[in-house]
């Protein structure tokens, strides 16, 4: 028989599958997100700063005088971010001029100096092949705090080790909305499809369990697909978000298996009786090589979509394209924030 706590793990799934997903109370706030207010920036400058605070690290914002700046996120380590950022900021306000604001996820402008506490030591759900874990990359609320916990699963590719990797950007807009957000890491040698979405299903009971009030399970390509392969179990997540979804390889792979994919996810989705109630989001991508007649892929989910509490289909927009495309800032800046309000709104949209 289960232990009592296996047993009171349960019982909170079950309360969780019961409340449709809600916008619970706003997290107190961290400063690093009232920037633009603490770095007096005109109300024409707050846009910028606002986009910066939704993107990766390293990322780096240099300020200067009469509210000029200057900023850099990604696209190198964390000296060539912090010279970039800087030599932005100086092309408006001249040589010298600029100093640096804000570091990732720190205030370090004198006098107002701020940054985030760690996730507490002991947390992570771990075995011994895989971990389940906060990124400290990202705002740490709590389960007390937070307004839920997002878990993001990453890839796989063949035996290379993904894990560490840092959550696509658009769930900044989450982390930024006083969600936690957690990795899901699997060893390469150890990763099958199956195994690593019976690690998921236990590990989100348990994060339910710990109190988190509103649980999304999200992942790209293999991580997408294990979102998928979770939602048979009642409770386990509010939201489900799927980027990329794959499990199958591609055209060059010997062995490939895509010629079963849309048969195979559709069987997925059919099989999901216990996610009634669970908003599921899903984005495919033009020129993805781990997508089977994507017609037929887009046709298969769209037949499924009464079967969840709401559903949302990105279908190969245009301007993004690719396997990687959820990762980019591109996707970032055009669905992040249509993703959180699906996630949270109570009346979640259709389209974004």
């Amino acid at each position: 028989m289960p232990g009592w706590k296996g047993c009171v793990a349960t019982l909170a799934a079950l309360i969780g599958l019961a409340a449709a997903p809600v916008s619970h109370a706003q997290a107190p706030a961290a400063p690093i997100l009232e920037a633009p207010a603490i770095l007096g920036l005109p109300e024409a400058s707050q846009a910028s700063v606002r986009r910066f605070l939704n993107l990766n690290t390293p990322r780096v914002l240099a300020f200067g005088p009469n509210g000029t700046f200057g900023w850099q996120a990604g696209g190198g380590d964390a000296a060539f971010v912090e010279q970039t950022a800087l030599t932005n900021c100086e092309r408006r306000a001249g040589p010298g001029a600029c100093s640096i604001a804000l570091r990732d996820l720190s205030i370090v402008k004198p006098g107002r100096e701020w940054a985030p506490s760690l996730p507490p030591e002991g947390v992570a759900i771990v075995s011994a092949h895989h971990a389940t874990l906060p990124d400290e990359r990202f705002i740490w609320w709590g389960p007390e705090q937070a307004r839920g916990v997002l878990v993001f699963g990453h890839g796989r590719e063949a035996l290379t080790d993904l894990r560490g990797r840092q959550p696509h950007s658009w769930t900044r807009h989450f982390n930024n909305a006083g969600f936690d957000v957690w990795r899901f890491d699997r060893e390469p040698n150890a990763d099958g499809a199956r195994r690593a979405a019976a690690w998921l299903r236990d590990d989100l009971a348990e994060l339910r369990g710990r109190g988190y009030r509103q649980v999304i399970v999200a992942g790209q390509s293999r991580g997408g697909w294990n979102a998928l392969m979770v939602l048979n179990r009642p409770g386990l997540a509010d939201v489900a978000i799927a980027i990329a979804a794959a499990a199958h390889g591609r055209p060059s792979d010997e062995n490939n298996r895509l010629h079963a994919q849309v048969a195979d996810l559709e069987a997925l989705l059919t099989g999901a009786d216990g996610a009634r109630r669970t908003r599921l989001a899903i984005a495919d991508f033009r020129d993805d090589p781990f997508m089977a007649e994507p017609d037929k892929r887009a046709e298969a989910l769209r037949r499924q979509r009464e079967r969840f509490g709401a559903f949302l289909l990105i279908d190969r927009p245009e301007g993004v394209a690719g396997h990687g495309a959820g990762g980019t800032t591109a996707f970032n800046d055009r669905y992040g924030a249509c993703l959180l309000r699906f996630a949270t709104a109570p009346r979640p949209p259709a389209n974004c």
